[in-house]
């Protein structure tokens, strides 16, 4: 009898089972998540003419030099300038004792005017022998001794005339004056001190509009450069690092005729105007050379292109708003733009913002950039290439 009711237990638990299968089959399967479209920024690649650029570091030269020395020696009796101060030529910067100076002139004056008595004595006394009609009635020694006194006090009065000349030039050297416009620096003398001659600098002077800008190029980048400079002078922007967006023009002025050993550089120097100043020698320059014009440039703002494994790439925003992953070569940077030199046409919408997001062939839910059509803004600080 157990037997038997077992039986019947293990069949109604079978049952059960199977009705429940049976149930959870012919339930609905839950709706499959579709992804909403990813929230991006587009803007559409524009066409410009461009320039073509090597960006390096370089440094302000002054255009004159120069070191204010000493012609004469003495005491420096007067400093007629400030340190700092704008300096014109001609303009008198220093004064030295000119009393010995003054002193030998007066000698030098008074012996040229004893040999112009002595020659004139010695030209009567030649001329008396000379006009005696009787040559008999004088000595050949006589006439020859009084020629002759003639020829010495006629190179006396040279002599003298030198010595009077060299001290002049000496009582105008104790007025010390600038060569050339510039800016003085800190004098190196006080007022009293004693200088010598030739043998110590009182004050350096430099000339600062137009002012040089030196840098060097990479000997693979010297055969671009030269192919440009035969085409006519190249331009030169100039940036202050802490003025990137305030460039100044200038002109290419010098190429070095070598490569320099052990750096394969080339030294060249742009000039450029400073009559504001504000540029100063010593300084460090951001320095462009400008090398050229690509026309019809394609141009993006600088975020767009990514880069993968593989290279770089833009996401493009087809017609029916999916993205579509396209590989790019990047060319130079444009200020907040970058060239794209192949794999972009003008016009063609490129993600800007939200690239995390995007998956390819997906649809986007894009927000058009602001200003996309403007001119490239103030081109990238130096070395800043893609």
């Amino acid at each position: 009898m157990n037997l038997i009711i077992c039986r019947w237990v293990r069949a109604l638990s079978l049952i059960s089972l199977s009705a429940l299968v049976f149930a959870g089959c012919e339930r609905k399967a839950p709706a499959s998540f579709e992804r909403p479209p990813a929230p991006v920024v587009v803007t559409a690649a524009v066409t410009q003419d461009v320039p073509i650029y090597l960006d390096e570091i370089g440094k302000f030269v002054a255009r004159e030099v120069v070191s204010i020395q000493p012609q004469v020696s003495g005491r420096i009796t007067q400093i007629h300038f400030t340190d700092g101060a704008d300096v014109k030529v001609g303009q008198v910067l220093f004064t030295v004792d000119p009393r010995p100076y003054q002193a030998q002139l007066n000698v030098a004056e008074a012996n040229l005017g004893q040999a112009k008595a002595a020659l004139e004595l010695a030209r009567i006394n030649f001329d008396r022998v000379a006009s005696v009609t009787d040559q008999r009635a004088v000595a050949r020694q006589d006439f020859d001794a009084k020629k002759n006194a003639v020829e010495v006090a006629e190179a006396q009065v040279k002599q003298n005339q030198a010595a009077l000349e060299s001290a002049r030039l000496n009582l105008d050297y104790c007025t010390i004056r600038s060569p050339i416009n510039g800016r003085a620096g800190q004098r190196l003398v006080d007022l009293g001190n004693v200088v010598t001659a030739n043998n110590s600098s009182l004050l350096v002077i430099q000339r600062l509009d137009p002012i040089y800008a030196d840098f060097t190029i990479t000997e693979k980048d010297l055969s671009a450069v030269q192919r440009n400079m035969a085409l006519g002078t190249l331009s030169v922007q100039v940036r202050l690092p802490d003025e990137p967006d305030k460039p100044r023009d200038g002109k290419l002025t010098f190429l070095d005729n070598s490569v320099q050993d052990g750096t394969g550089t080339v030294k060249l120097r742009a000039t450029i105007a400073n009559g504001d100043r504000r540029f100063w020698p010593g300084r460090f320059a951001n320095i462009r050379l400008i090398l050229g014009m690509q026309h019809n440039a394609v141009l993006v703002p600088a975020e767009a292109p990514q880069t993968s494994a593989k290279g770089p790439f833009v996401y493009v925003v087809k017609e029916d708003a999916t993205a579509e992953l396209r590989p790019v070569t990047v060319g130079q940077r444009q200020g907040d733009l970058v060239v794209i030199d192949k794999g972009l046409n003008s016009g063609e919408r490129v993600v800007t913002n939200g690239q995390l997001g995007v998956t390819p062939g997906e649809k986007v839910n894009m927000t058009q950039q602001p200003g996309t059509a403007s001119q490239p803004s103030a081109p990238a600080k130096a070395g800043d290439k893609s």
